[in-house]
């Protein structure tokens, strides 16, 4: 893990890619997220990976544009509470291994928000008795 010193804030395309990769990597590699991130991988990985450079690039750097969130269809994550809850901390822990300042905590805000989308719409789906 880098140190406070070396870490430095979101300034750049390539801190948005080592960002977004880094986080794909380890949710492939997690035992509760992997399954749902290797589907997305054998279906569409590199539209999922340009989808969320161009999401976050336009969210914290402004650069670009999108066509909203990348959610829910984009998200490669079960909208279950254990996963979306498992998926903001690997998110969170991820930011805070390789970035600080105002974007770094802007993109774990933003992650909160989608967080809170994404069990929305799933509780949304339940039927209602």
């Amino acid at each position: 893990m880098q140190t406070s010193s070396t870490r430095h804030d979101i300034q750049t395309e390539g801190d948005i890619k080592t960002l977004v990769d880094t986080l794909c990597h380890k949710a492939t590699q997690d035992t509760l997220l992997g399954a749902s991130f290797g589907a997305a991988a054998r279906i569409h990985w590199p539209h999922y990976l340009t989808s969320q450079y161009r999401y976050w690039s336009s969210t914290l750097l402004g650069e670009g544009t999108t066509e909203g969130e990348p959610l829910p269809e984009q998200v490669a994550l079960p909208r279950s509470g254990a996963h979306v809850e498992h998926w903001l901390n690997l998110f969170s822990s991820t930011v805070e291994e390789h970035f600080t300042g105002s974007r770094a905590e802007q993109a774990k805000q933003v992650a909160q928000q989608m967080a809170t989308r994404l069990s929305a719409s799933r509780t949304r789906e339940l039927p209602v008795d």
